[in-house]
């Protein structure tokens, strides 16, 4: 992919105010009105420990005042950056198979890999970033006993779901990428919550059927551990947004690349929270249930 137009995409993600942090940070030549113009340069200052430095170096302010500084993309796309640099000097990661529970898994280099291409760590960035603010809302179906109005919230899956055949079927794509986009960032960046709190098995054959499991496989599925049954879900919903979209994008490009990599995926945003984004206050995101 051409450097300048991913470089567009980053630009397009970040304010007036995040470009000049970069510039003066790591690009005293260059001011934030010729980053704009001249986006390729932007990736690569990311790379920059002066970046790092200038975005979590102020974490040691209340962390109000550090939110202030800058926009939730610009801290995203840092962290991602500099975990997949961590990553390749790391040979080792713990997984967590349950609540509190961490075992050693040597992949280390391989979710490096994984996070080199810079439309990757877009994706991860532009992820985070849009569950910075968690929609919520209400929504009005045809029942058999007339029209009956539900709540939703994004970080419900199993409500989220329930929306998907109310959408018309152009539009499907987007429902299909926003609910793989749910599950990946549960399971990534809350595994604990998404281990302690299982779906129990209507919830989960809610979902199976929502993602169109066939019946003989939704058994097993529904009895697998939660993030198990999240990484498949993520995966196929992901599978389905890139099928049924009309047009192939960057974006789409790495969504089915992800849906093939899902665990690898998941791993990565693990690793990108444990270092980078609760230590720094964990005033992002608010936790589910709460």
């Amino acid at each position: 992919m051409a450097s300048g137009h991913i470089g567009e995409l980053y630009a397009d993600n970040l304010t007036d105010a995040d470009l000049e942090l970069l510039a003066e940070a790591a690009a005293p030549t260059l001011t934030a009105a010729e980053l704009r113009h001249e986006p390729a340069a932007i990736p690569g200052l990311f790379d920059r420990p002066e970046v790092f430095e200038a975005v979590f170096g102020r974490t040691q302010e209340p962390h109000d005042r550090w939110l202030v500084g800058v926009s939730p993309f610009l801290a995203f796309t840092t962290a991602v950056h500099r975990s997949a640099a961590d990553l390749s000097h790391t040979s080792y990661l713990t997984e967590r198979t349950g609540a509190r529970e961490r075992v050693p898994v040597f992949d280390g280099p391989e979710l490096a890999s994984f996070l080199e291409p810079l439309a990757r760590r877009l994706f991860f960035a532009e992820l985070l970033a849009s569950f910075a603010r968690v929609a919520s809302g209400r929504y009005v179906v045809r029942t058999a006993r007339g029209l009956r109005s539900r709540r939703y919230s994004e970080l419900d899956p199993v409500r989220l779901a329930g929306l998907v055949d109310t959408v018309p079927p152009a539009e499907r794509p987007g429902a299909y990428r926003r609910l793989g986009d749910v599950v990946l960032f549960l399971a990534g960046v809350f595994p604990d919550y998404t281990t302690r709190h299982a779906l129990g098995p209507i919830d989960a054959a809610r979902l199976l059927r929502a993602a169109g499991i066939v019946r003989e496989d939704r058994d097993a599925l529904a009895a697998a551990p939660a993030i198990d049954l999240f990484e498949h879900l993520g995966a196929r919903w992901y599978r389905q947004a890139s099928q049924l979209a009309p047009l192939r994008t960057v974006r789409l490009e790495v969504i089915a690349e992800v849906a093939e990599s899902f665990r690898q995926a998941r791993r990565v945003l693990n690793f990108v929270a444990d270092r980078y984004l609760f230590p720094a206050g964990g005033g992002w995101f608010t936790p589910p249930g709460t």
